[in-house]
Formats: structure tokens, C-alpha cells, sequence
């Protein structure tokens, strides 16, 4: 039996892919929704584009589930796991932020998903813009096999063959971004990042339809998901990195404070 129980953990060691594992697991790049990494979040919609519930059915209905205040201000998912928007087939949003997203050390923002286990995961591509014009999609990479077709029932994802896709990480964990991974692209002001774009992965292994990461590999998620909540659920982006303010502009702020008080006294 031993011998049994060591073969298998072999076997499930083999077939792990090489990228973090799931939230909870030692080396998981997962950031929980209550961190305190967190210095801002979503604060509008600048444009979006829902796609249908099943691309294969193009007549057929948009996904309809959740509204765009859904996905503006803090992940709800310690509260709620249905405040999220639905973007169906293929489809996309962009969000701006209050401040823009600078890089620093590290993740520079998070994207947050509503996944209910650590084996359903409903995916999506991530591209960034300073300019809210001209969009630089991160690398993404998938190693999940593209056989057999993950359903919206038989979910078998793992985390470890999956790396740059945001909804990676189950409901309440975000999936970080760096923006260092984007230095030298025309046009993209690292420092000055305004808009984040979210593209549904459509998830369908039949080429016909399929998406594929950064190797040309196609992407298989959970479909067809043929219901209203169909494709990619938007809970939430948070913001780690923002900018800092100039050394000259607080200490103008803090004389002006100083005068104030010394007014307010006499």
C-alpha cells in the first residue's frame, strides 16, 4: 500500500505544471481580497463589449448576469460571491482608476475572479494602456491539456500549468500582475498606467473558436458555460503600486498645513 501511495504522489508530482500552485499552497503567488497590499481599487468603466453566452450560437443571447457597478470598488467575495459581471463569450471591459498604476517592486495590481474551487477556473486575458488608446497584452501561458474539453461540470484545472491568465486564483484571491514583464513597449508609460482591459478567454479547444497564449496554444477553460453567467466573471481589480508623491510637492503641502495653523492661532 505504501509503495501504492508513493507511486501515485509521483505521478501527481509529474503531471503538475511549472507555475504556482492554487491559493493556500506553499509558493502560490495568490493574493487574498483583505490585504493590506492594497492602496486603491476600480473606480469606473470606460468601455466594455459583451460577448454571447455560446459563440458557437452567434444569434443566439448576450450574457446578461450582474451590472458594471458590480465590478468597481473592493472584491465583495468575503461577503458575496455573486457581485461580479459576467462577460460571455470573448467578451471585454476596460476599467480606469482613480490614480494611475505605477510599477514597483513586484505585482503591480490584481485581478479578482469569482471561481468557486480551485479546479474551475473561468479565464481571462489581461493588457494594460497609459494612453487609453493603445492596449500591450501580458504574456500569458497555458499548459492545461487540451483534452478532453473542460466543461462547466467537470471542472480540472490546475493552477500550476496556468501563469498571466487573470482568474487563475478562486473567488477571493486575486491573480497579480507586474508591470516590469511589459518594459519597452511602444507607447506604455509604466509609470503612468490609467486603463486595465479584461478579455474573456473563450476557452473552447475546437479551433473554430479556440484562444490561445503567447505560444500559440490554445486555452482550454470551462465551455460551453450556457447560461447568463456565461464566460469570465469580473469581481474586481485591485491596485498595489500608485504613484508617489513628488518630494517637493509635500513639503509645499506641509508649509501650506504650517501657515494654516499659524493663521488659524493669531
Amino acid at each position: 500500500m505504501k509503495a501504492l501511495l508513493l507511486s501515485f504522489a509521483i505521478s501527481a508530482t509529474a503531471l503538475a505544471g511549472p507555475y504556482a500552485p492554487a491559493a493556500g499552497q506553499a509558493g502560490t503567488t495568490a493574493i487574498p481580497a483583505n490585504s493590506s497590499l492594497f492602496k486603491g481599487w476600480a473606480t469606473a468603466v470606460s468601455q466594455f463589449s459583451l460577448g454571447p453566452i455560446d459563440i458557437a450560437d452567434p444569434g443566439g443571447d448576450l450574457a446578461s448576469f450582474g451590472t458594471l457597478n458590480e465590478v468597481l470598488g473592493a472584491s465583495n467575495a468575503a461577503v458575496d460571491n455573486f457581485p461580479v459581471l459576467s462577460l460571455g463569450d470573448g467578451g471585454w471591459i476596460t476599467l480606469t482608476f482613480g490614480q494611475p498604476i505605477r510599477d514597483g517592486a513586484g505585482a503591480d495590481f490584481a485581478v479578482f475572479e469569482n471561481g468557486f474551487s480551485d479546479a474551475y477556473l473561468e479565464l481571462a486575458f489581461v493588457e494594460v494602456s497609459s494612453d487609453g488608446a493603445t492596449f500591450h497584452r501580458f504574456g500569458s501561458f497555458s499548459q492545461t491539456p487540451t483534452s478532453p474539453q473542460i466543461g462547466p461540470f467537470n471542472a480540472t484545472a490546475d493552477p500550476t500549468n496556468i501563469h498571466n491568465l487573470a482568474g487563475k486564483y478562486r473567488s477571493g484571491f486575486g491573480t497579480p500582475f507586474d508591470l516590469a514583464e511589459l518594459n519597452g513597449m511602444p507607447g506604455l508609460n509604466l509609470n503612468a498606467v490609467t486603463h486595465v482591459r479584461i478579455v474573456d478567454v473563450v476557452g473552447s479547444v475546437d479551433p473554430a473558436y479556440a484562444r490561445r497564449d503567447s505560444l500559440n496554444r490554445i486555452i482550454n477553460d470551462p465551455w460551453p458555460t450556457l447560461f447568463e453567467s456565461g464566460g469570465f466573471d469580473l469581481d474586481a481589480i485591485g491596485v498595489i503600486n500608485q504613484p508617489v508623491p513628488e518630494p517637493g510637492s509635500a513639503a509645499l503641502l506641509l508649509v501650506g498645513i504650517a501657515c494654516s495653523i499659524r493663521r488659524r492661532k493669531k
